[in-house]
């Protein structure tokens, strides 16, 4: 177990003569609870908390004659009511375990007592899987508390790392054998919390391609609640994020839970209510197609989920994601650095291109002041479709015939960095390294392979693939001053199988694909320290936290449609910063929607993140060209704010037909307002907008009419919205405090 040193601040207590644990941060506290000495009980997590007395904080009686009682000797008590820190099947509780073992003699049955603990002042990283990391300085610890089963000799250990000044906690689980038999795996949850009641509704980011990441609230009520993925990523229609909130919670006042799984595979979040309205919520690897062989002295350790906890609302809830994800999750030299405004000729030329088709486009994007040229699929092999060629990474001199080297040479010259795509994860069965190595994918044998977008995905659960991938990209990355690289992923996994693993070991496939994908992606990313990284797949179906690990940004969607972002981005922004989501303006109809919108609207809807085109520009009018130039200027002018400063929403467009969010600096000196309309309502008043989270004793002036307001007017009496004609307007006013 990696162990990372920072401070010597321990925000974590025991308290022996309590039998608690009270993990404290700036403004919240955790306690866990010791019942009859060793059932590990969830005591409280909410607003901080002083002196904890665990005789308040467990219900305990056995108060239902039908649950039957774990001790013989002590009818006081049954398991199916106690609130638990980490459940277990068998004994009595009759939810849904966090963990579910088969043992050699066919048994299911768990046990899993308390054993000891430890604290250490640092954080605690996992061996192979993407975690929150700390810094010098930082005042985060870590509790470990180990739990075993007294029969076969299974140990749990159950890990929380404690940000002090973030208020965040993560939590992860470590399962070892401790026995002389094999143990079979068939569910570990990274976390498993139980609740008293059920007053709470939850809240998930749902959708499908294009249409990524849309709000749905929903009460808890009675019954079982799922969301998850089975699809190999952590996709398009389920993102690895829930809220819980309470029912008079709303964007800027009540109390919500966050949760986030670092993982981009198959996953499960579980809400279950019983009985007696008490909740239990687990969060981890999906079960559905998982189990994991563990042999005597191994270790398997889940993904880590990040918590949140705020009074304050969901944008509350967001703002300690956000700044946890920005500085403590997002590594590397893009970590704070300003990100290039990019073109990417994708819906400019699609695969038909040639060097000369790019370079004009090149052209135009330097003279208007893009920073970056990004070369989309369609560079390498005999790639003039969607129908051959990914595996081979060798460029298609047809096209480019001065080569990656000599384009990039050539862009550079115009003063622009050059970035390019690529989909290292897959292979077409028309390509050379298919018919080199037909087996090298996942697949049945014997099975008629299914196919999406044309292609098949590489089985990264093999060491001699993940090693050809290492190698080709790394001759692909040194062979030019590449300085981005746009990493996609387009298709959900099928026929779950490796020829590389034992018929018992199959359930491990997915697992080891991520384990694969992870290893490739830590060493590309130490071999390459000046690339930056976009992740992609199919545009946000791979939008999860382990994934801004290694990538610091990510294609938000494939949709660049800009009142289709409004809803993208602002159900994004719920768990994501705006530095972590890809935005670009492009070409009208949209190719995806048809809708016709102006230059202005799809300029302000991208520029609240990280910025680019997408489109022709060598087909635009004088007059766009111009109008492109100004939104690049003011970009440039406000970017530090606009990708680091501190994202709030206030207007949903899941409510209604406007939207309206606002960034500002951590010492509310200056923001910037954006408003959206979508539809015009004939014969209607103004309306005001009103403000959120300024200083209300300080004076802002619009930079660009003048006016002063002070704090408390724009918040409490708020700003009027000018009158537009016609439909889909947008309104942008940056704000500085008076000096």
């Amino acid at each position: 177990m990696e162990e990372q040193l920072r401070g010597d601040y321990m925000s974590i207590k025991f308290i022996e003569d309590k039998g608690c644990f009270h993990l404290k941060t700036k403004n919240t506290s955790y306690i866990i609870g010791l019942f009859k000495g060793k059932y590990l009980v969830h005591g409280y997590w909410g607003g901080k908390i002083n002196d904890p007395n665990t005789d308040e904080m467990v219900i305990y009686e056995d108060f239902n004659s039908f649950s039957p009682n774990p001790d013989i000797e002590d009818k006081t008590y049954s398991l199916d009511t106690l609130n638990q820190e980490y459940g277990f099947y068998g004994k009595s509780d009759y939810r849904n375990p966090a963990i579910e073992v088969e043992y050699e003699n066919g048994s299911r049955i768990t046990e899993l007592y308390y054993e000891s603990h430890s604290i250490v002042g640092k954080k605690v990283g996992l061996r192979a899987l993407p975690s929150a990391y700390a810094v010098e300085g930082d005042r985060v610890s870590t509790l470990r508390i180990d739990l075993r089963d007294p029969v076969e000799s299974l140990l749990v250990s159950l890990y929380y790392c404690v940000y002090e000044d973030y208020d965040i906690i993560t939590r992860f689980v470590e399962v070892k054998n401790k026995s002389c038999g094999k143990i079979k795996l068939n569910n570990v949850s990274s976390l498993c919390m139980d609740f008293e009641e059920n007053e709470f509704e939850f809240i998930q980011l749902v959708g499908s391609w294009v249409r990524e990441r849309e709000i749905v609230r929903q009460p808890v009520g009675r019954g079982t609640h799922i969301i998850e993925s089975k699809r190999g990523a952590s996709s398009h229609h389920k993102n690895p994020f829930v809220a819980l909130a309470r029912r008079n919670t709303d964007e800027f006042q009540g109390q919500v839970y966050g949760f986030n799984l670092l993982y981009s595979g198959s996953f499960r979040s579980l809400i279950e209510v019983n009985a007696y309205n008490q909740m239990r919520f687990t969060m981890g690897l999906n079960p559905f197609n998982f189990s994991w062989n563990l042999f005597p002295g191994e270790v398997f350790e889940s993904p880590e989920v990040v918590m949140a906890y705020s009074q304050e609302g969901l944008n509350g809830m967001s703002r300690l994601l956000h700044s946890f994800y920005k500085e403590r999750l997002i590594r590397g030299e893009y970590k704070d650095r300003e990100r290039p405004i990019l073109m990417n000729n994708w819906e400019a030329t699609y695969f038909d291109f040639d060097e000369e088709k790019i370079i004009s486009l090149a052209k135009e994007g330097a003279d208007l002041g893009i920073e970056l040229f990004v070369l989309d699929d369609g560079w390498f092999g005999k790639r003039n479709s969607d129908k051959a060629s990914l595996g081979d990474w060798i460029v298609n001199r047809e096209k480019l015939s001065s080569g990656i080297e000599g384009l990039a040479h050539r862009i550079n010259s115009l003063g622009m960095k050059f970035g390019i795509w690529v989909e290292p994860e897959m292979v077409s069965p028309d390509s050379d390294l298919y018919r080199s190595h037909p087996d090298w994918c996942i697949h049945v044998p014997n099975r008629t392979k299914s196919e999406g977008r044309n292609q098949l995905i590489l089985d990264l659960s093999r060491r001699e693939i993940c090693n050809y991938i290492l190698e080709k990209l790394t001759n692909l990355f040194e062979s030019a001053n590449i300085e981005y690289v746009k990493w996609d992923m387009n298709r959900s996994m099928t026929d779950v199988y490796s020829i590389g693993l034992s018929s018992e070991d199959q359930r491990q496939m997915e697992h080891r694909y991520y384990l694969g994908l992870y290893g490739i992606l830590e060493e590309l990313t130490k071999r390459f320290p000046r690339i930056l990284f976009e992740s992609c797949c199919g545009g946000g179906g791979r939008f999860d936290p382990a994934m801004l690990f290694y990538m610091p940004q990510t294609w938000t969607s494939d949709n660049t449609d800009a009142i289709s972002r409004l809803s993208i981005q602002y159900g994004t922004s719920l768990a994501y910063p705006q530095a972590a989501m890809g935005a670009h303006v492009s070409i009208i109809p949209n190719h995806q929607t048809g809708r016709v919108t102006d230059l202005k609207i799809r300029g302000d809807v991208a520029m609240s993140a990280n910025f680019g085109y997408e489109l022709d520009l060598t087909k635009l009018s004088q007059g766009e060209k111009e109008e492109i130039r100004e939104q690049i200027r003011w970009y440039k002018a406000n970017r530090k704010l606009i990708q680091y400063g501190e994202f709030y929403r206030l207007k949903s467009p899941f409510h209604g037909n406007e939207t309206a969010w606002m960034i500002t600096d951590r010492d509310k000196t200056e923001f910037i307002l954006y408003y959206y309309r979508v539809l015009k309502t004939p014969n209607m008043p103004r309306r005001r907008l009103r403000l959120k989270y300024l200083d209300s004793g300080r004076e802002y002036i619009d930079t660009y009419t003048k006016r002063k307001y002070y704090g408390d007017v724009l918040m409490n009496l708020g700003i009027v919205i000018p009158h537009f004609p016609g439909d889909f307007k947008s309104h942008v006013i940056h704000f500085k405090a008076k000096e």
